[in-house]
């Protein structure tokens, strides 16, 4: 097929259009500035100007839908006109254009309501009830994606937790940044239970639910999947073993949840009025997904699409440590 994968400019967006090139198919990508891939035909533009996304849609035979304004804060404003907006774009090029398949690209957060997630599904995407501008706004645009099957465009939404593998520019590099300058707290004693996702993993997971649309049974049509690795191990030990790997000292100063939570609340109210250039350095949510537990049954996942991680999490950070030249220890 001729896939179109929007927001290839990513880690993620470029190991899929990457993974869709190796299964055969033939890749264009849109994002706003090139990709860098060489197997890929580049569209430049953003998804949220609808006749920049009319002309990376024509000629398609599927999207994965990747594009999104991720961020831990800033202008409400944005993260609607890129998450949601830029989703009904995709949606009425798609309508004019007869395209059939849609891989939508979510996250966990659109039902995350603040509470511990210990072996749940893919719940339900609750706009009303999910933490922050981002998870709000990707879980209005799921409901959007989810609500346009029908006959003539089959519709999958995958949700991939914490991706993370080497080149990532933001869980990876922000961490060991923040754990360099001794800005990487561990809340509570470490020990909640946390799910994350190799990047080749998720990569591979979009591919399959890609072939699952054309599906006799239709099984994952309207439906959406959490994606993981399948190994939820305590917070402390991932975050130390992402923070070894590139070289950073693992964290080892603990704060409480609730004095964090509170302190992100405060830092939100602050950006809302005087942003700073970069990530804030905590918010509430961030301080949520520090202290509950998030792991997920992976189960129908795996059933459905017909899929199963190929990378472990310990070859994930062979890999990390590999790619950053950090000697073995």
């Amino acid at each position: 097929m001729k896939v179109l994968v929007t927001g290839a400019s990513g880690l993620l967006g470029r190991a899929v259009a990457d993974a869709l090139h190796a299964a055969g198919h033939d890749v264009r990508t849109f994002q706003r500035r090139p990709s860098g891939l060489a197997h890929a035909q580049d569209v430049l533009g953003s998804v949220t100007v609808p006749a920049e996304v009319d002309r990376a849609v024509a000629g398609v035979d599927a999207v994965v839908h990747l594009a999104a304004k991720v961020s831990l804060a800033g202008d409400p404003a944005q993260f609607h006109e890129v998450n949601v907006r830029g989703t009904g774009n995709v949606l009425a090029a798609l309508a004019r254009h007869g395209v059939e398949r849609l891989v939508h690209v979510s996250s966990p957060s659109v039902a995350h309501t603040g509470a511990s997630i210990v072996g749940d599904g893919a719940l339900p995407a609750d706009p009303a009830r999910a933490r922050g501008d981002y998870a709000r706004t990707k879980a209005e645009a799921e409901v959007l994606a989810l609500a346009a099957d029908r006959p003539g465009l089959r519709v999958v939404a995958v949700r991939p937790h914490l991706v993370w593998g080497p080149g990532d520019t933001q869980l990876v590099a922000r961490l060991a940044e923040r754990a360099r300058a001794g800005r990487l707290p561990l809340l509570d004693a470490g020990t909640v239970l946390v799910d994350t996702t190799y990047v080749d993993n998720a990569a591979s997971a979009m591919v399959a639910a890609l072939g699952r649309l054309d599906a006799p049974d239709g099984a994952v049509r309207g439906q959406a999947y959490v994606v993981t690795n399948g190994e939820p191990r305590p917070i402390a030990e991932m975050l130390g073993g992402i923070c070894t790997a590139m070289g950073a000292p693992a964290p080892s100063r603990h704060v409480p949840a609730a004095l964090a939570r509170a302190a992100g609340s405060l830092v939100e109210a602050v950006w809302r009025v005087r942003p700073g250039t970069d990530e804030p350095p905590m918010t509430r949510f961030l301080a949520e997904q520090l202290s509950t537990a998030h792991w997920f049954d992976q189960r129908r996942t795996r059933a459905d699409l017909q899929w199963a991680p190929a990378v472990t999490l310990d070859e994930g950070l062979r890999r990390l440590r590999a790619a950053s030249g950090t000697p073995a220890g």
